[in-house]
């Protein structure tokens, strides 16, 4: 659904028997001039809603944010991108449906709640499938991303780009964690994908399914003992007040997805599509010089106002995960997709 701006309509003041003056005319275009410019986007043909969860100032959100100036400037003004921070328009879970209806057109958001929708991004939302970060550039970059992308369509989505979300560890309030026997029968928050769920479980912990923005509260008042995340979320969500024990795990390398409505995207000009494909591309360079500057300003944050970061042995946590593999990788399509992402050197 694309929603078109409508020029406000201007009330002239009039006293009784005069005209309006040249004056009021005057003041009334200086008004319809800072409005314009005090919302950005009024001056547009066609206005694009996007959600993101995270907070003003955070990595995605300045990338979606660059990507809606690029394709401002590209299309010379006929589009334009107003994002919603701060789970706004909801938690993820709900803004997915709502850019796949088409209540929205662009969506921020994790790779794994799309886990039940599109099968291919099981595999990177998979424990310890990726080596590092590079290794998790070189898979999103390539003909692997592309097939991936290309496994959003039939869900009614185009996936325009994929997004730094660093490494995800636990974290927690109850002890340190230095092995898998200290994650023994602690809760954890994780997200809504049942890889997550079994993550935990295969550890010899318990998982807890919930809403990103529920999080905090929940590890305060006991309802959980911690979650995991990366050290950004970790930071801005302020998780480290109530979970001081931050564990290196580093157990996924989750990278996150930026789509749109299919319908929305189909209604562009072939020139237009590639001008907003485009933008997606130069916004990540951008999101990842963003999110690496974050990082290392999060961990020196958290460290500082007491956070203790521990760094596990990662084999004995990489060797419980075979389970986790077996279960949700018995499709050919994911075991040839496993074997592609394991074979970029």
């Amino acid at each position: 659904m694309l929603h078109f701006s409508k020029p406000e309509r201007f009330r002239f003041p009039r006293k009784r028997g005069n005209a309006p003056t040249l004056c009021s005319f005057a003041l009334a275009g200086l008004a319809l001039l800072a409005a314009s410019l005090m919302t950005g986007t009024a001056l547009a043909q066609t206005v694009l809603k996007s959600s993101d969860t995270h907070p003003d100032g955070y990595p995605t959100v300045e990338a979606v944010k660059y990507f809606g100036e690029l394709v401002k400037e590209r299309t010379a003004g006929r589009y334009a991108v107003e994002v919603y921070h701060s789970a706004q328009l909801g938690e993820e879970k709900d803004t997915i449906e709502q850019v796949r209806s088409g209540v929205i057109e662009l969506n921020r958001v994790s790779m794994a709640p799309f886990n039940g929708t599109v099968k291919e991004t099981i595999v990177p939302a998979l424990p310890y499938i990726f080596r590092s970060e590079d290794h998790m550039h070189k898979v999103m970059d390539g003909a692997i991303g592309d097939q991936i992308k290309a496994a959003f369509e039939p869900a009614g989505l185009v996936a325009l780009a994929f997004y730094d979300a660093g490494s995800r560890s636990f974290y927690n309030k109850q002890k340190p964690i230095n092995s898998v026997a200290d994650m023994k029968g602690l809760k954890f928050r994780v997200i809504q994908s049942d890889i997550f769920v079994d993550m935990v479980a295969a550890l010899g912990a318990n998982a807890t399914p919930m809403p990103y923005g529920e999080v905090y509260s929940a590890i305060e008042t006991g309802v959980i003992d911690g979650a995991e995340n990366n050290f950004p979320s970790y930071d801005t969500a302020k998780h480290f007040e109530v979970a001081k024990n931050f564990s290196l795990d580093e157990h996924t390398i989750l990278p996150e997805v930026f789509v749109m409505n299919k319908a929305a995207f189909d209604k562009l000009t072939p020139e237009d599509q590639a001008i907003f494909k485009q933008a997606a591309k130069d916004s990540v360079a951008k999101q990842r010089e963003l999110w690496a500057a974050k990082t290392a300003e999060s961990r020196s944050k958290v460290e500082a106002a007491g956070a203790k970061i521990t760094s596990p042995d990662k084999q004995s946590f990489i060797d419980a995960m075979k389970p986790v593999y077996e279960k949700h990788i018995t499709d050919p399509v994911l075991k040839k997709l496993v074997e592609d992402v394991q074979a970029v050197q």
